[in-house]
C-alpha cells in the first residue's frame, strides 16, 4: 500500500514560494502541492516564465506549461509534465483562500507579509497547519529547526521554520554549547541582498538598505539571532548577531565567535563537527569541508 502524500498549499510565489515548489518537484519529496495562492494581479504566463527560467538555479529540469482555470477563484493552472496540474489562486486575504476546496493540510506561508498571528488566518480558510518560512514576529509562535528542537514539537498548528541563516547557525550554536559550553556568542552573517533592498539608490526608513544592493556592502540588522534563541532558548542572554548584505544574488556565510567556558584546540573543535556530521539528526544539515571554498 502506498503512503498517503501530505497535501501542501503554498501562499506566495515569489523568491521563496517558487523555489520551494522547484525543490519539492526536483527532489521528489513525498508531498503533493494541491494549490498555490498569489495576489492574483498577474497573468499565468508571467508565473510560468518566472518558474521556468530562474536567474540563480537555471531552467527547470521538466516540462512546464499553463492551463485554464477549472474552479471558481482560480486564475489558471501550472502543468508539470503530463501528470501534475497545480491550481493558482488569486486572493490577497488569507482567510478567504479556499484551502479546504483543495484539501490542503499544511500551508507554507511564503509571502513574508504574514509572519505573526495573521498567518493563522489560513487555519480559518481550512488549513490544518501553517508553517511560516521566515522568523516569526510574534514570540508566542514556536520556531522549529531540524537538528535542533524538532523533538519538542507538540502538534502546534502555527509555527515558524526560521530563516535560511537560522537553519545554518542554530545547529552550530547548540552543538558548541552542549559539547564545550560558551559564555557569549556573536553572529555576523554575510548575506546576499534580498527584495527589501533597493536595486538603485533610493530613500527609505533604513538608509543603508536604500542603497543600491548590487554594488554596496550594507551593514544591517538580522532576525536570525532571535530566531536561533527561539529554537534553542538555552542560549538566551548569551547570543546576539548582526548582518552584512553583500552584492551577490544568492548564498550567505555565517561567522560565529564564541567566548567558551574552557580552553580548547582546533583539533577538538574539528573533531566535534566531524563526528556530529555523521549523526542521523544532522546528516544533510551539517557538513565539514577542508577545501579552500
Amino acid at each position: 500500500m502506498q503512503n498517503k502524500k501530505l497535501k501542501i498549499g503554498i501562499n506566495g510565489f515569489g523568491r521563496i514560494g517558487s523555489v520551494v515548489l522547484r525543490a519539492i518537484l526536483k527532489e521528489k519529496y513525498d508531498v503533493q502541492v494541491v494549490a498555490i495562492n498569489t495576489r492574483g494581479n498577474l497573468d499565468m504566463q508571467v508565473f510560468l516564465q518566472q518558474f521556468k527560467y530562474d536567474s540563480v538555479y537555471g531552467r527547470v529540469p521538466f516540462m512546464v506549461s499553463t492551463g485554464d482555470p477549472q474552479k471558481s477563484g482560480e486564475i489558471g493552472r501550472l502543468n508539470i509534465g503530463d501528470d501534475i496540474s497545480i491550481p493558482f489562486l488569486g486572493q490577497s486575504d488569507p482567510s478567504k483562500i479556499r484551502w479546504s476546496d483543495y484539501k490542503a493540510e499544511v500551508v507554507l506561508e511564503c509571502t513574508g507579509a504574514f509572519t505573526g498571528q495573521n498567518a493563522g488566518l489560513h487555519l480559518k480558510a481550512g488549513a490544518k497547519k501553517v508553517v511560516i518560512s521566515a522568523p516569526a514576529k510574534d514570540k508566542k509562535i514556536p520556531t522549529f529547526i531540524l537538528g535542533v528542537n524538532e523533538d519538542s514539537y507538540k502538534n502546534e498548528v502555527l509555527l515558524s521554520n526560521g530563516s535560511c541563516t537560522t537553519n545554518c547557525v542554530a545547529p552550530i550554536v547548540k552543538l558548541i554549547d552542549e559539547k564545550i559550553g560558551f559564555q557569549e556568542g556573536v553572529l555576523t552573517t554575510i548575506h546576499a541582498y534580498t527584495t527589501n533592498q533597493n536595486i538603485v539608490d533610493g530613500s527609505g526608513k533604513d538608509p543603508r538598505r536604500a542603497r543600491a544592493a548590487a554594488i554596496n556592502i550594507v551593514p544591517t540588522l538580522t532576525g536570525a539571532a532571535e530566531s536561533v534563541i527561539a529554537s534553542y532558548p538555552e542560549c538566551k542572554g548569551r547570543f546576539t548577531g548582526t548582518a552584512i548584505r553583500v552584492p551577490v544574488i544568492c548564498g550567505s556565510y555565517s561567522d560565529i565567535t564564541f567566548k567558551l567556558v574552557r580552553k580548547t584546540t582546533v583539533e577538538e573543535i574539528n573533531s566535534i563537527f566531524e563526528q556530529a556530521a555523521l549523526l542521523p539528526d544532522l546528516v544533510g544539515k551539517l557538513k565539514v569541508s577542508y577545501e579552500p571554498l
